[in-house]
């Protein structure tokens, strides 16, 4: 019989009682489907093969830009990353209205990770605020979180994660992993939260500096699969893995980097003065240079100006830095807002250019003198996200359409967005070592990630944006309206 003062918890359950559902969702920060599929197969990840046979294993699209930070607003709020407000890891104010002086610049590595919560649209709720009873770790996203619950956002760990991230440790991140993941098992064990999100960064950071392929990635990876074979064995135990969902998702993907473009230093050297971090109060007052992934940049332009200019009324001064920019080996892509539902994308050679335009849930890609920026084989004439989605399905930029217009819309970022060549990053200086695998650009190695589900999904997911609702819809809770993703449950 249980002492009464354990009888305010859910530690002993009166067993004629049905078990409330719950669902944990695991972050593999970094995963691509490829590399989880063949672990999956040799007999590496034993209890996430499991997983795989018994609900399924599907390949859905990230966001743009494919970036830790931005990457997780689908996850909690079911948002693209420019609907949410986080449309880069580092961004600038062009308002000033949301960050101080003196640069009115955003960087969510480092000491300003604290604000991303104040940074998200305040109309949306996150799935910690829909989901009172939540437990989440090392979450960059916390927004309703009580401070007990997020596990890895305090200052002790901040100082730990620090020292391991500049030294540019291996081992060090994978021992972050286990022990936090521990601690997740037992807090789920233990205090049975409704919703549990787990964040594993060892895959991204072991990726970062030894390259996707390497055995530390395999470690990081079997840490993942430990945690939710502890999940589960406890689960099992104590009759609650019948009513439980255990997912596995990754934000991005990541492909081997052997080139660094210092954009900052670039533009600097064209005679423009440039702003950009680390050491943003210093810099000029013609252009902002806010690099995420580090293989995508927003270009921010003629900073005097509060509100945002478009690139029509921009075109006359900067179409040749546009061009040169264009012309450099480093860049793959190059869109130009022109509204908020107008932008242009641009490709060198014969890849040419292109329009897309967005009119209410419709999408058109519009071919300019016969270029084909996104090869997708001519004029696209999409009625709705997930038509847009589908044809970009099979080209090398998966959603490329809908991506590109979230972020082209949102008013924090830039008049310029750029997407980094393969091979390429464009931040050559201030990382703690050199990176030899990167990711944030719109690639399918980048774009492409795995869902690993415990129980067959009810539609097939497209989106990382699919599992807040989903979330939500197995917790029998109602969804609210205007997400960008849609229940797979």
């Amino acid at each position: 019989m249980c002492a009464p003062w354990t009888m305010q918890f859910t530690f002993c359950r009166d067993p004629t009682r049905p078990v409330p559902v719950s669902v944990v969702v695991l972050v593999a920060d970094g995963a691509r489907p490829d590399t989880l599929g063949a672990a999956l197969d040799n007999g590496t990840l034993p209890a996430l093969a499991r997983l795989r046979a018994e609900g399924g294993l599907h390949t859905v699209t990230s966001v743009f830009p494919s970036v830790t930070g931005p990457a997780y607003t689908p996850f909690l709020l079911g948002l693209f990353p420019g609907t949410a407000g986080l449309p880069g890891i580092r961004w600038w104010d062009r308002a000033r209205a949301d960050t101080r002086w003196p640069d009115f610049a955003r960087s969510y590595v480092g000491i300003q990770a604290r604000h991303a919560d104040s940074d998200l649209t305040p109309d949306r709720g996150t799935l910690f605020e829909h989901v009172p009873h939540s437990l989440g770790s090392l979450t960059p996203i916390g927004r309703g979180l009580a401070p007990r619950n997020r596990l890895g956002f305090n200052w002790t760990f901040a100082l730990r994660a620090a020292w391991t991230h500049f030294r540019g440790d291996v081992r060090g991140w994978l021992i972050i992993d286990r022990a936090t993941s521990a601690k997740v098992a037992r807090r789920i064990r233990e205090e049975r939260p409704d919703f549990a999100f787990c964040v594993h960064p060892g895959i991204d950071k072991t990726s970062h500096e030894v390259g996707h392929t390497h055995q530390a990635v395999q470690q990081a990876m079997r840490i993942v699969d430990d945690t939710a074979a502890r999940i589960r064995a406890d689960a099992e135990r104590d009759g609650r893995w019948g009513s439980m969902h255990l997912w596995v998702v990754s934000d991005h993907g990541h492909s081997p980097v052997a080139r660094h473009e210092d954009l900052s230093g670039l533009l600097a050297s064209w005679g423009l003065g440039v702003c950009s971090h680390p050491w943003t109060p210093f810099g000029g007052p013609d252009c902002a240079v806010m690099v995420s992934g580090n293989a995508m940049s927003h270009v921010y332009l003629e900073l005097q100006h509060t509100t945002r200019p478009y690139w029509p009324e921009l075109a006359a001064r900067w179409e040749p830095t546009a061009e040169r920019l264009l012309a450099r080996a480093s860049v793959d892509l190059m869109v130009l807002p022109y509204s908020a539902d107008v932008c242009e994308v641009r490709a060198r050679g014969p890849r040419g250019r292109a329009f897309i335009r967005r009119t209410g849930a419709r999408y058109t890609y519009e071919p300019i003198d016969g270029g084909d920026p996104l090869g997708l084989a001519g004029r696209v004439d999409a009625a709705s996200p997930d038509a847009a989605h589908d044809a970009c399905a099979a080209s090398d930029y998966p959603d490329a359409l809908v991506q590109l217009m979230q972020l082209v819309a949102s008013p924090r970022s830039g008049e310029m967005l750029l997407s980094a060549a393969r091979g390429w990053d464009l931040r050559a200086r201030y990382e703690p070592i050199p990176h030899v695998s990167a990711h944030g650009a719109l690639h399918r190695e980048h774009m492409q990630v795995p869902l690993l589900l415990s129980r067959p999904a009810a539609r097939t997911p497209r989106r990382t944006a699919d599992v807040m609702p989903s979330v939500l819809a197995a917790l029998g809770l109602p969804i609210p309206p205007g997400l960008d993703g849609a229940s797979f449950v």
